[in-house]
């Protein structure tokens, strides 16, 4: 299934992809926030840091495949697996943006 998502989601899912922890980055405001895991990175250097962390630790693939407007927040859920403990799984990515980057972004399955 394809889920037609805004262009600042649809760039981090591809950055994602591609596994270019640089261009996701840039996908987010100077103050962003991402939650995952339990753990909070604050700001396009410590979100740039987590994904080339998570990126090298794991391998994944992400599949979008549903999109929801919750509130401020666009939660997409997306079906991930790879090589993780409890793989495969669906996660929930809530998303809020401002303008055209990503100003939050939680993780949770």
């Amino acid at each position: 299934m394809t889920v037609e998502l805004p262009n600042p989601i649809a760039d981090y899912f591809a950055a994602d992809a591609a596994q270019d922890a640089d261009t996701l980055a840039r996908c987010f405001t100077e103050t962003a926030e991402v939650i995952d895991e339990g753990k909070t990175h604050c700001g396009k250097a410590a979100i740039r840091d987590w994904k080339a962390d998570t990126s090298t630790t794991y391998r994944y693939t992400v599949e979008p495949f549903a999109m929801a407007t919750q509130g401020e927040r666009i939660a997409v859920t997306s079906h991930v697996k790879g090589d993780f403990p409890g793989s495969p799984l669906d996660l929930r990515y809530f998303f809020t943006l401002d303008g055209d980057r990503i100003a939050g972004l939680e993780i949770i399955p």
